[in-house]
């Protein structure tokens, strides 16, 4: 860590330019130091990856002359004048005109005062706005405005600004320059073979060109490289937590073979890190999984089989299996996530499904409890071998929900072993419950828990016999494939990318006019003649000041008193009691309402196959992933379903997230989609929502960085999650790499 000297040049690694507090640049004093500490600045590292936000070409930038009223353009021009007055109801209105070379802009600002501060003459900016005509006099109202200062070159980089931290662009500029010439050369941990295959520029030639790009495919060019870096260090830290892991971890190695014949070389087993010999299982050790799979009515999809395939061979290996199930809407997950924990069943092991609501618990519950109703499994001795006397399989639920005496009774069977499968909430991991020999677990709707009550459910599983279980986490919500190779790189990673034959397509529709409106509650009335039902979503539960938005008891009581008079409605949101929840839901399934009228509390696990129509009030407040997840409570059956996203709107008012909506049924696009319109946000750690760890890496648009980084990573780590071979890239993990995202890492 620190300053190194290569063929006559000193090179300082990135860790000691994190060390350097930004006090030691040229100007920056107590004060100006306050102010960069505003914008995230504290180190001269923080000053160097402070990037621009845009550039201006000067090459291409627009003349006056050229452009036409109502044209959208970036004007560099010079201020030659400054004026402030005030109307009459004492609003305050500066205007500015500037010169560009080619004509005079007139610009005018309203309620900003300090633009007056700003623009003094002779200040050199950017602006960007659509040009008017005014009285004879080109004008823009309120533009974007970026300060230059003497900045020269063909391509000036734009800086983020803040007001409050009173600091412009041009003097980031001069803080940026002066940093990198303090730096210097900078380590770069990438041979040059491998910038060579990934067409990428060394670190330091990258780290200058993005400030100051002689064009602006150098700027692009640099742009990638500190991208790469950016993806490469988030693939080391989630590929040595992965390797330390299977070090310290030691599972069971289920008699188990594979179910359907394709042996499936996991990733975990073919990187070259661990190895796994066979381990005796046969086809007897698949009686019950066989038996189960040739009970059901149907063919597995192509994509069910291999999961189960793959989820068989990890089993096998004494490595525990940690792995992501993704699959869409109706994929078939819950088969899956069965199968897994029959392999565990069969050989004397349990098996735990946690899901994040009561709801989805119990109907988990009820789906596992019917599907394996008359199997059997050899009885477990305490050992949790084989013996000879056959019982049912037992599978139990566990919830807030449970009474006193059904809990005792549930914890006693479930330490003695005599409870195969338990199903629950929370309520798994709460103080008291003890596994006898828990083989297999199941998170279902894994983003919904932290990390932190995994491990404790984890944790549980090793106080019976010292073991770790095998873990499967499963989602609805498919990830993009990006994000999955970054948040989820330490799991493996399984795709149902099939729907079982026979799924109807779901006909999506965009209310935005009052015609429109009133037609989707014709829908569902025609629905309801016909002997179907439907579901009204509304964002809030209870009416309110500060949000607009329709609320599910206002709702409820307009609708019934309205648009769906003399209908059976049904109202069920998260505010009220468990029991009071389940006597609607229960009152839904057997076709007692007509309409459920609900907040999102029905996002999953509900599963009413004679439901055809969701309607959603206010659909802009909702997200892409949430949006698809109502609407998959329809199209379950054979019967022909709807779904209504209700905002109104103009016409031609865009909505990306609607609109993607209304193109596609396909969640992993939608997936994509959203990846797209809303950014990455925070990816590792627990910090606050919204904020990225990534400066200019896009999961969205650096798709093939993230996968050359993903091989690099598992190439640097090897077996040794320390990195012996490379203590300089060691070191710069180890410096952005907090003790928080540590324990996170290591939980997850």
């Amino acid at each position: 860590m620190g300053i190194y000297e290569s063929r006559g040049l000193t090179i300082r690694d990135l860790v000691s330019l994190i060390s350097l507090p930004v006090t030691r640049l040229s100007g920056v004093g107590d004060k100006k130091a306050q102010a960069l500490q505003e914008l995230g600045i504290e180190s001269v590292f923080d000053m160097i990856t402070f990037y621009p936000r845009r550039y201006v070409d000067r090459t291409r930038q627009a003349s006056l002359v050229d452009l036409a009223v109502g044209e959208e353009a970036l004007i560099l021009a010079r201020v030659r004048r400054t004026a402030v007055r005030r109307t009459r109801t004492g609003k305050t209105i500066v205007e500015v005109d500037a010169f560009d070379g080619t004509g005079y802009l007139h610009i005018i600002f309203f309620n900003q005062a300090w633009r007056a501060k700003q623009l003094k003459e002779g200040v050199e900016a950017a602006f960007f706005g659509k040009l008017e005509r005014f009285r004879r006099v080109t004008q823009m109202s309120n533009p974007i405005v970026d300060l230059i200062g003497d900045r020269t070159g063909k391509i000036v980089s734009i800086y983020p600004q803040s007001e409050k931290a009173g600091l412009a662009s041009w003097e980031i500029a001069k803080l940026v320059d002066d940093a990198l010439n303090r730096t210097g050369e900078v380590f770069d941990p990438v041979p040059e073979e491998v910038l060579d295959r990934l067409d990428l520029m060394g670190r330091t030639a990258a780290i200058r060109a993005v400030h100051n790009p002689s064009a602006m495919g150098e700027a692009m060019a640099a742009r990638r490289r500190l991208a790469f870096d950016e993806l490469l260090r988030l693939q080391l830290m989630l590929r040595r937590s992965k390797v330390e892991n299977a070090h310290n971890s030691k599972g069971i190695s289920h008699l188990v073979a594979p179910i359907f014949g394709s042996i499936v070389h996991t990733s975990r087993l073919n990187a070259g890190l661990f190895s796994a010999e066979p381990l005796g299982a046969d086809e007897e050790s698949n009686s019950l999984i066989r038996e189960f799979f040739a009970s059901l009515s149907f063919d597995l999809t192509g994509a069910q089989k291999k999961a189960l395939d793959e989820i068989a061979n990890d089993m096998r290996s004494p490595i525990p299996m940690h792995r992501l199930l993704q699959g869409d809407v109706g994929s078939g997950k819950t088969l899956v996530a069965l199968g897994m924990l029959l392999m565990a069943i069969q050989g004397g092991y349990q098996g735990a499904l946690m899901a994040p609501t009561e709801v989805l618990a119990e109907q988990h519950w009820i789906t596992l409890s019917r599907l394996l109703k008359g199997f059997k499994v050899p009885g477990s001795s305490e050992d949790g071998l084989f013996e000879s006397n056959e019982r049912h399989i037992s599978v139990e639920m566990l919830s807030s929900k449970t009474s006193a005496a059904s809990k005792r009774r549930i914890l006693d069977e479930l330490s003695s072993g005599r409870i195969d499968i338990i199903v629950g909430t929370h309520s798994l991991i709460s103080d008291g419950v003890m596994f006898h020999a828990l083989g297999a677990v199941v998170v279902d709707e894994q983003h919904r828990f932290g990390v932190e009550q995994r491990a404790v459910l984890r944790e549980r599983a090793r106080t019976g016999h010292g073991l770790d279980p095998d873990v499967l986490v499963m989602t609805a919500t498919p990830i993009p494939r990006t994000a999955a190779m970054t948040v989820f790189g330490d799991l493996d990673l399984t795709v149902l990318d099939e729907l079982p034959p026979g799924r109807t397509p779901i006909h999506t529709r965009w209310a935005k006019t009052g015609d429109q409106y009133r037609m989707v509650f014709e829908r569902v009335r025609s629905e309801v003649a016909s002997g179907r039902q439907a579901y009204v979503v509304c964002p809030l539960v209870e009416g309110s000041e500060r949000v607009i938005a329709k609320s599910a008891i206002e709702e409820f009581e307009r609708l019934g008193a309205n648009e769906l008079k003399g209908l059976k409605l049904g109202l069920l949101h998260g505010q009220m009691t468990p029991k009071d929840k389940d006597s609607v839901m229960e009152q839904f399934r057997l076709h007692q309402l007509d309409v459920l009228v609900a907040t999102t509390v029905i996002e999953v696990g509900v599963d009413v196959p004679n439901a055809t129509v969701m309607v959603i009030e206010n659909a802009d407040r909702f997200g892409i992933a949430q949006l698809h997840q109502l609407r998959g409570r329809v199209g379950r059956a054979a019967h022909k379903s709807y779904c209504y996203l209700i905002c109104l709107a103009e016409p031609e008012v865009p909505n990306p997230r609607i609109e993607a909506l209304v193109a596609s049924t396909d969640g992993f696009y939608l997936a994509e989609k959203d990846l797209e319109i809303r950014g990455e946000g925070t990816i590792m750690g627990r910090r606050q929502k919204g904020r990225s760890d990534l400066k200019l890496a896009s999961l969205a648009r650096d798709r093939d960085l993230v996968a050359s980084a993903q091989l690099m990573a598992k190439e640097i780590v090897g077996d040794d999650p320390q990195m012996r071979s490379f203590p300089q890239l060691a070191d710069e993990i180890r410096a952005f790499q907090n003790p928080e995202d540590s324990e996170f890492l290591f939980l997850s």
